[in-house]
């Protein structure tokens, strides 16, 4: 019992409960992706990093299937993924052939995820995006004592995709100093006169797989490939426009009918490919295979169980293989699954752990009372909102392309794939510069509107939460800071233990990147920041009602936030469907980006408010998503970051 007069001890401060369950959610996530991406324990999976030429390197993941020895030596299949990809989203290529007793290595491409630039501005062709020196490792080294060297293979989408078969290429022959030696060779007269044929080397690559992609299905490449080649196109590719038929039938594309033609003789050479039909002997490696996946698109092909099975087929048939598990028995979902749950946890964690820093006495000061709301708008306030909401929705659809247009002329050392220190992300560019357009146009609207009908209406600027002082903003700042290095900390953690981070598709939280992306992430936070200030405050200072529910609110904010972007989605694939040619062809590549753009800013809305309603200001929402939501964006990306 206390003396009287005496104070009381206080009493601890309490743990938010939903922290406990955003923890809860990681750990479940951790270990389910674990779980499945190491098939209960049957693989194991360890990250490398192989140094190339010129102090270039590349990081990958190593699946080596617990079976493997070096007195039962498996296949190895390098795979690399696509422009914009990092070598967790082919998770359904990696986990699926290890499950079936293929080793795997899943590369980073040069530029992307955690592997260095590269010097070369014709990587395809020549590093093969870092396939090429993936390959001979695997092949020139004692220590993969495991893995068959007659049975090595490699698989890509999209730019992967042209990565193996450039590769293919090249180690068929194909290099100018290789075709010149094989040139001067078959000019040399025999006893009897005649020329000596031209013999082709023996590739380090028994069989490419090329997903995505059949630009490089040329003549001249086509033409020193000693490899057995498959091949798997979406229906309704976005980028079938580039081919030469124009459309994604591959049934009589000049690209597929090259591709079978070149492993087979003359005499049995063909006018029209069957889809899914094995042309040519893999005991020769000419087996060519071509699949056209139906009622899918570019960007979904590796999700797609159906063309996961076309890859396990075409590495069966090719290595002779005999995989006692069925090619329609996928895993590799409920890795992505469990990482989504992860995500979801480590979203919810930004929440209550802010909520616990804010009871630290450095930041206990920045817990202010929620201002009042706005008064609830007249019949005609209600017109001036719908209409600032439409207007700001299509001013979100007109702006991405001419921003997208504008990146060649403002970062033109990125927009020509060059390495630099301004700006080096080519396509984030283009999000930055539509970022920063809305962000001050909405500024803009917001004051303009105060000035015009808010007066009016009995708003006061004490309604916004926008007044502070820069000791206040110094210690948000800081708060913010902390909160963002407590989420990147669960990222590092969860990567270091259960090798996995947070992510779903086209989303992650990667732990994998460059040390000097914290250097990039200098440039870009700040330019972002003017869009997520002004969507805290369009969202806390000029659309928070009195008498309209929160759910309410907030769905009408996630809306108007991603409304114009689904807009552009709209008009892109409406038009692909009644005229199989997308709207943008020239962008189209960008489109695939706002997949992973518009579930961020659906969302954003409710962490500006969530965060208002905490300090009742409208700065730590906008600071802290900003850090981590661009941070995701910046290492999940193409950077040409220089390597000195």
């Amino acid at each position: 019992m206390n003396d009287a007069g005496q104070n009381p001890q206080p009493a601890p401060a309490r743990i938010p409960p939903l922290l406990w369950v955003s923890l809860a959610l990681i750990l479940l996530g951790d270990l389910g992706a674990w779980y499945f991406q190491t098939d209960g324990g049957r693989i194991d999976v360890v990250g490398i990093k192989l140094p190339t030429e010129n102090g270039q390197w590349i990081t990958a993941d190593l699946y080596r299937p617990q079976g493997a020895t070096e007195k039962h030596p498996v296949p190895m299949v390098v795979l690399c993924p696509g422009f914009e990809r990092s070598k967790e989203s082919l998770d359904s290529y990696s986990i699926e052939l290890a499950r079936r007793d293929v080793a795997v290595l899943t590369i980073d491409p040069y530029n992307q995820g955690a592997s260095s630039s590269t010097h070369q501005k014709r990587s395809a062709s020549v590093e093969g995006y870092g396939v090429i020196p993936a390959v001979e490792y695997v092949y020139d080294t004692p220590n993969l004592n495991y893995v068959d060297r007659t049975r090595i293979g490699a698989a890509g989408y999209s730019a992967g995709g042209n990565a193996v078969i450039q590769a293919a290429s090249v180690f068929g022959g194909r290099p100018v100093q290789a075709r010149r030696a094989r040139a001067s060779e078959s000019k040399r007269p025999t006893a009897a006169g005649a020329e000596v044929p031209p013999v082709r080397p023996p590739s380090k690559l028994a069989a490419v797989f090329v997903g995505g992609y059949v630009l490089s299905l040329t003549p001249e490449v086509l033409a020193s490939v000693n490899s057995s080649v498959g091949m798997d196109y979406a229906e309704h590719d976005e980028g079938a426009y580039r081919n030469v038929n124009g459309t994604a039938d591959m049934r009589l594309a000049p690209e597929a009918l090259r591709l079978v033609n070149s492993g087979l003789d003359r005499d049995k050479q063909v006018s029209e490919v069957q889809i899914g039909r094995a042309y040519g002997d893999p005991a020769k490696r000419t087996l060519r295979i071509v699949y056209n996946t139906r009622a899918n698109i570019h960007p979904f092909l590796p999700y797609d169980p159906r063309s996961v099975a076309h890859l396990i087929d075409f590495f069966s048939t090719t290595f002779g293989l005999t995989p006692s598990i069925p090619f329609s028995n996928q895993t590799w979902f409920f890795k992505e699954l469990a990482t989504l749950v992860a995500l979801v946890g480590s979203l919810l964690f930004l929440l209550p752990f802010t909520s616990l820093l804010l009871r630290v006495p450095a930041f206990s000061g920045l817990a202010n009372p929620v201002p009042p709301p706005l008064p609830k708008p007249s019949s005609g306030g209600k017109w001036v909102f719908w209409a600032v909401f439409a207007l700001s929705a299509a001013l979100a659809c007109w702006l991405f392309v001419p921003m997208i247009r504008a990146t060649a002329a403002l970062f033109p050392a990125a927009s020509a794939s060059q390495q630099t220190w301004w700006f080096p992300q080519r396509m984030n560019n283009a999000v930055l510069l539509w970022a920063v357009a809305n962000g001050a146009i909405g500024i803009g609207i917001f004051f303009l509107n105060y000035i015009l009908f808010g007066k009016k209406s009995g708003t006061s600027p004490d309604m916004w939460g926008i007044r502070t002082t820069a000791g206040e903003l110094a210690r948000t700042l800081g708060l913010a800071l902390a909160v963002f290095g407590a989420y990147y900390a669960l990222v590092f953690a969860s990567y270091g233990i259960f090798h996995t981070d947070f992510r779903f598709l086209f989303i992650s939280a990667a732990a994998s990147f460059p040390v000097r992306m914290l250097l990039v992430a200098l440039e870009y936070l700040p330019l972002f920041f003017v869009f997520y200030l002004a969507n805290s405050i369009r969202v806390n200072s000029a659309s928070r009602f009195e008498g309209q529910s929160e759910w309410a609110s907030m769905l009408i904010m996630g809306l108007g936030n991603s409304v114009g972007l689904m807009a552009i989605l709209a008009i892109q694939y409406g038009n692909l469907g009644f005229s199989t040619t997308v709207f943008w062809t020239n962008e189209w590549i960008y489109m695939d980006l706002l997949f992973g753009v518009i579930p961020m800013m659906f969302i954003l809305p409710y962490f500006n408010r969530f965060f208002f309603r905490m300090t009742g200001r409208v700065y730590l929402g906008p600071m802290v998503t900003c850090l981590v939501f661009i941070m995701m964006m910046l290492t999940s990306n193409v950077c040409y970051i220089p390597l000195r």
